[in-house]
């Protein structure tokens, strides 16, 4: 395995997340491009949020399969919580060591959830992720857009706390995502995810190859 280099043939890391509303395939498509990175022995890591972490593995219990009401400030907060200790004891050492991060959901999903979904504060709740990030912004990120009713028929067997909203709801989130990329898009690409998987993973690997050697 080997790390990327720079232009100075200095190992750097890579933060690259996946982002989209539930449906949408960025599950499958990380697994595929971490088996590419594998299989070009480029050191990489595979983590997601909520529960990369020891401390998130119990966040994320909490979070999506908590069966009493949770108020909507207190989903924020626990988001929060998993995503600093994500960032501290995982993310921060491994791009440190130059790896490849790839990230399944990450600063965009508060931004689309809790904040188009969940009609709280976008510009608070991107003060609260920057302070959750220390400052740490992805190199990349990867939205998979999806017609919202195409995502839905998508989904199957028992759904969690999120999943389970109704249309609107996913509706907001697709809205969400798409402004996010339309305000940042130097950072942010939208793969059309409405292909089939082996058409999005060519998309999904072009524009990680283009940060990769560029």
């Amino acid at each position: 395995m080997h790390t990327v280099k720079n232009a100075k043939n200095e190992a750097r890391g890579y933060f690259i997340t996946f982002e989209g509303a539930d449906g949408c395939g960025k599950t499958t498509q990380i697994e595929l491009i971490k088996k590419y990175l594998d299989e070009k022995n480029i050191e990489n890591i595979l983590t997601r949020e909520p529960g990369g972490s020891d401390l998130g593995i119990h966040l994320r219990k909490i979070l999506l399969h908590y069966e009493n009401p949770v108020s909507n400030v207190a989903e924020t907060f626990l988001y929060l919580a998993d995503r600093a200790q994500h960032i501290e004891y995982k993310i921060k050492p491994a791009l440190k060591e130059g790896k490849v991060v790839l990230c399944d959901r990450h600063t965009d999903s508060t931004i689309a959830y809790q904040g188009y979904g969940r009609n709280q504060s976008i510009d608070e709740i991107k003060h609260l992720n920057s302070i959750a990030t220390q400052g740490l912004v992805p190199h990349l990120t990867i939205v998979f857009d999806v017609e919202t009713e195409i995502a839905q028929k998508r989904l199957k067997g028992e759904k969690d706390r999120l999943e389970a909203e109704g249309i609107e709801f996913h509706k907001k989130l697709r809205k969400g995502y798409l402004d996010i990329a339309k305000n940042d898009p130097k950072r942010v690409k939208i793969i059309d995810a409405n292909q089939s998987i082996e058409e999005v993973f060519t998309d999904t690997k072009k524009v990680i190859e283009e940060l990769l050697n560029g």
